[in-house]
C-alpha cells in the first residue's frame, strides 16, 4: 500500500485512524482474554465496566463522521484501482463495516458489551450449579438486546439476518435453512445406518491421563502443525477459544479432562486451526480491517479440517501414535494403532456439542441455529428454553440431557455474546473445510504421504496462499471459489463422510 499512500495522504490518515481505534479493540480482547483465564471473580464488576468503556471509546471513534468522510473522498481512488488490489480491498472492507456501526449507538454498544460480560461470570456459576434460573434473567436481557440490534437494521427478510451477516457476511436466514434442511436429509440416513452397526470400543480414551502430560503432548503437535509459538502461548480456560491482539500475539486455550483424552487434545488442535488461520494474514494489514478472518464459517473450516480432516485421520496417527503411546505408556502401550484410530473416530448420539463426532456434530449446531431463530422471533420464551432443548434432543439425537448443564448450559455462545448468528458458522465452516481440503489433495496428492510423515507444510502453505495471506480482503463466497473453483456445495463434506466412516462402519 506504500505507493498510494505517499500519493493519497487520505489512506494514510484513515489507515492511522483505523490503527488507533484496532489498538483499542485489542486492550479490550486482553482484558477478555484474561476474564476467561486469569482473573479473581472478584474483578467481574469492575471487567465489566472497563470493557464497555474501552468498547464505547472504539465504536464512537470508529463511527466518526471524520472516517465516513474520508472513505468519500477515497471512493474515486478506490473505483480507478483493481478491485482486488490491497487498498481498493481497504476501503471497500472499511466501508461496508463502517456502515454497519454507524446504524449502532455507541452507548448500546457500551450496554451490550457490559451486560455480555456479567452474564458470562453468572453463566460459569449457574453451569457448574446446574442452575439455568440464574442465569435465566440475563438471558432475557440478551435476547432482548438481540432483538434491539437487529432493529436498527430496518427493512430485514428475517429478524436474524443482520445478526448472521454480521458474522457470516451474505447468508440470510433463509439461506442457511435451505442449505440446512439439505445437509440434514443427506446426514440422518448415515447416522441411522451407523446407529445400527456394532458400537465402537472407545474405552481407551477413557483412562486417567495426567493434565500435564496431555498438554505437554498437545504442544508438541501444534508446533509441529506450523503454530508459532514466538507469537502465541496456550493457557486453560472454561470454554476454549482464540484469540489475538495483533498478527505477532494470536492465542489459544484449551480444557483438560483427566479421563478423557478426546477433550484437551482436540480441542487444542481446533483452537491451532484458528490460531494459523490469523497467524497466516497479510502482515501488511496489520491494524487495519484487513487483518483478520472474513467469516465466522471460513474461520471454522480451518479449526475443523485440522482438527478433524488432518487430526483424526489414519496418516496423521501413524505418524503421532509411537509417540503418544511414548507419553502414556501404561494407557496405550497395548492398544493397537487401528483401535485408537476408531475410537476417536467412534460416531455416537451424544450431548455435548464439542465433543461430537464428524457425522452427528451438525446436527447439534441445527438445533441450536432453530432455537436461535425461534427465540428471536418471539415463538419461544427464554423461560421454556430449557424444554425445548431437551425436547429437540429427544427427537433428533434420541437421547435427553440429564440436567441442564449438559443441556441448555453447555455452550457460552449465548451467555457471553448475543442471540442469533452465534452457531450457524460451525456448521457451514464444516462444509468448506472438506471443500477446501478437497482443493488441497487435488492440487497436492502427496499431501497424505506427506502427514503420515509427519511434515505438514504443503498443507500449511497451500492454506496460506490460498486463504489465510488474504485475510478479510475477499467475502467467504469469493475465498470459497478462488480456492476451490466452485461455488459452496455439501457434497464434498457428504462424499468425504460417506467415504471415511463408510469405511469405518463397513457400510
Amino acid at each position: 500500500m506504500q505507493t498510494l499512500e505517499k500519493t493519497h495522504p487520505k489512506l494514510q490518515e484513515l489507515k492511522t485512524r483505523l490503527s488507533e481505534i484496532n489498538d483499542i479493540e485489542s486492550a479490550a480482547s486482553l482484558l477478555y482474554w484474561d476474564q476467561a483465564t486469569y482473573m479473581p471473580p472478584g474483578g467481574a464488576a469492575a471487567r465489566g465496566r472497563q470493557l464497555a468503556t474501552l468498547r464505547h471509546i472504539a465504536h464512537t471513534k470508529f463511527t466518526d463522521p471524520a472516517i465516513g468522510q474520508l472513505l468519500e473522498d477515497l471512493s474515486s481512488y478506490e473505483t480507478s484501482l483493481p478491485p482486488d488490489s490491497d487498498e481498493a480491498s481497504l476501503i471497500r472492507v472499511t466501508r461496508r463495516d463502517y456502515e454497519r456501526a454507524v446504524k449502532i449507538p455507541a452507548d448500546f454498544t457500551a450496554r451490550f458489551s457490559q451486560h455480555s460480560t456479567e452474564t458470562y461470570e453468572v453463566w460459569a456459576k449457574a453451569r457448574s450449579a446446574n442452575d439455568f434460573a440464574a442465569v435465566q434473567p440475563y438471558l432475557e436481557k440478551t435476547l432482548e438486546l438481540s432483538r434491539e440490534l437487529a432493529n436498527f437494521f430496518p427493512g430485514y427478510e428475517h429478524i436474524a439476518d443482520p445478526l448472521i451477516a454480521e458474522a457470516d457476511y451474505g447468508m440470510k436466514a433463509t439461506s442457511v435453512r435451505e442449505l440446512f434442511a439439505e445437509l440434514r436429509q443427506q446426514l440422518v440416513p448415515i447416522v441411522e445406518a451407523i446407529s445400527a452397526q456394532p458400537v465402537i470400543d472407545a474405552s481407551c480414551l477413557h483412562q486417567h491421563f495426567p493434565e500435564a502430560e496431555q498438554i505437554a503432548f498437545s504442544l508438541k503437535v501444534i508446533e509441529k502443525l506450523g503454530y508459532d509459538f514466538q507469537r502465541g502461548r496456550q493457557d486453560k480456560t472454561l470454554h476454549p477459544f482464540m484469540t489475538k491482539f495483533s498478527t505477532g500475539d494470536v492465542r489459544i486455550t484449551t480444557r483438560i479432562r483427566e479421563n478423557d483424552l478426546n477433550e484437551g487434545l482436540f480441542s487444542t488442535i481446533h483452537e491451532t486451526g484458528h490460531a494459523l488461520y490469523e497467524q497466516g494474514v497479510n502482515r501488511d494489514f496489520e491494524a487495519t480491517p484487513l487483518a483478520g478472518g472474513t467469516s465466522s464459517g471460513v474461520h471454522e473450516s480451518q479449526s475443523r479440517l485440522w482438527e478433524n480432516m488432518v487430526g483424526r485421520s489414519r496418516p496423521f496417527w501413524k505418524f503421532f501414535y509411537p509417540q503418544l503411546q511414548a507419553q502414556f505408556p501404561q494407557q496405550l502401550g497395548d492398544v493397537a494403532l487401528e483401535t485408537f484410530y476408531r475410537a476417536i473416530n467412534k460416531v455416537e448420539r451424544s450431548l455435548i456439542r464439542t465433543d461430537a463426532d464428524e457425522v452427528t456434530y451438525n446436527l447439534h449446531v441445527m438445533i441450536r441455529f432453530d432455537l436461535e431463530l425461534q427465540l428471536l422471533e418471539g415463538t419461544l420464551a427464554v423461560r421454556d428454553l430449557p424444554q425445548a432443548w431437551n425436547e429437540r434432543y429427544r427427537s433428533d439425537l434420541g437421547i435427553v440431557p440429564p440436567n441442564d448443564a449438559h443441556g441448555v448450559l453447555q455452550d457460552v455462545h449465548w451467555y457471553g455474546g448475543m442471540i442469533g448468528g452465534m452457531f450457524q458458522g460451525y456448521t457451514l465452516g464444516n462444509l468448506m473445510s472438506a471443500q477446501f481440503f478437497q482443493a488441497a489433495l487435488q492440487a497436492h496428492p502427496h499431501i497424505s504421504t506427506e502427514i503420515e510423515q509427519g511434515n505438514f507444510d504443503t498443507l500449511h502453505n497451500w492454506l496460506k496462499t490460498n486463504i489465510y495471506q488474504h485475510g478479510r480482503k475477499y467475502t467467504a463466497a469469493e475465498i470459497v471459489e478462488l480456492a476451490t473453483g466452485k461455488a459452496l456445495s455439501i457434497e464434498p463434506f457428504i462424499a468425504y463422510i460417506r467415504r471415511k466412516f463408510g469405511e469405518l462402519y463397513s457400510l
